[in-house]
């Protein structure tokens, strides 16, 4: 057996030091009164014999384990991955490290990844996307007494940590956005009618509508499966039977990528501008989005982009004034989206 492959004991850590078992365990829970010169000699000792911390048995006895468990249901899914982004970099520059499961994209592997991150001992949890299982999960936080933080694509619970976008302000964003670029007969293309996120959002883009005394038809709002060819047949539809539709909101960007192929397979033209630009051969379209602007498609739509990144911030912030504090309050962060114009 090499150097490297011995499993260094907390004896000998404690001997290198000169002191005892007792004090190792205390410097390493964190708990005790311990002179900065004692845990200096010990964490040089640790750091030289290369000790490695069980943060399972620190949690155990007592202590922080530093690791904070994460639950999302997709992590292909842009809004996921960026949350899952912004909480890494949060937790980083604390020092903390992430412990990431996925729960499948329906969430059946929830309550599993719940119980895991449990076991294995982590300071607190965030749960992104809970699917309806959020209930019972922080039912069993507070028995456990464990800090529990939602990071959420819609509203679904009360009385808990959650922070999520704010979807019918941004809807609302972007569909008063075409209305004042003249568009009067404007459609919404994708998503999955069961889906709270999609519901929010066509809420905001109905009742915006209405402000403006404009007409909305059911047949105008089309539910679509997150494809490019998709997108591209649905629009291609839409428009065969709806000629007369300017512009189009799309529930995301993968949608809106096939609806803009589905107007050149159909000689038409998306592009930013005003109606007196459009006639018979443009339609405007517009879409969601959840990743960083840097990164948005080059295609000349108008976007609405969520802030996906920034609520893994928040969430990283909140789930460390939780361990740290112990604030048991729960607090409900909206975030606003904001509108990125690409010109043709």
């Amino acid at each position: 057996m090499t150097t490297q492959d011995k499993k260094i004991t907390i004896n000998e850590v404690a001997e290198a030091a000169g002191v005892s078992v007792t004090t190792v365990s205390l410097v390493l829970s964190g708990k005790g009164r311990i002179s900065p010169a004692t845990g200096l000699r010990v964490n040089e000792a640790i750091e030289k014999l290369g000790f490695v911390r069980n943060r399972q048995a620190v949690s155990l006895r007592g202590g922080q384990s530093g690791v904070i468990g994460l639950i999302v249901r997709d992590l292909c899914n842009p809004f996921y991955a960026e949350l899952t982004a912004g909480l890494t970099d949060e937790l980083e520059k604390q020092g903390k490290l992430l412990f990431l499961t996925q729960s499948g994209a329906q969430g059946q592997h929830m309550q599993r990844c719940f119980d895991m991150l449990i076991a294995q001992g982590v300071d607190g949890i965030i749960v992104a996307g809970a699917a309806g299982q959020g209930a019972d999960m922080r039912t069993i936080a507070q028995q456990k007494n464990l800090p529990l933080v939602f990071a959420s694509r819609a509203s679904y619970l009360d009385e808990a940590d959650i922070i999520r976008p704010d979807n019918m302000q941004a809807a609302q964003l972007v569909t008063e956005h075409l209305i004042k670029r003249g568009h009067q007969r404007i459609a919404w293309l994708g998503g999955d009618g069961a889906s709270l996120t999609r519901a929010e959002r066509v809420g905001g883009y109905c009742s915006t509508l209405l402000q403006y005394g404009l007409p909305f038809h059911s047949e105008w709002i089309i539910e679509c499966e997150p494809s490019q060819k998709k997108g591209a047949d649905a629009i291609t539809t839409l428009l065969q039977h709806n000629p007369t539709i300017t512009a189009v909101l799309c529930h995301n960007s993968t949608v809106a990528m096939g609806a803009w192929f589905g107007l050149l397979r159909a000689g038409r033209q998306s592009g930013e501008g005003s109606i007196d630009s459009y006639y018979d051969r443009h339609v405007a379209l517009a879409a969601f989005a959840e990743v960083m602007d840097d990164e948005l498609d080059d295609l000349p739509l108008t976007w609405v982009s969520t802030p996906a990144r920034e609520i893994g911030r928040m969430a990283g912030q909140r789930i460390l004034q939780r361990t740290q504090q112990g604030d048991t309050s729960a607090l409900s962060q909206i975030m606003p989206a904001r509108l990125v114009i690409r010109k043709s």
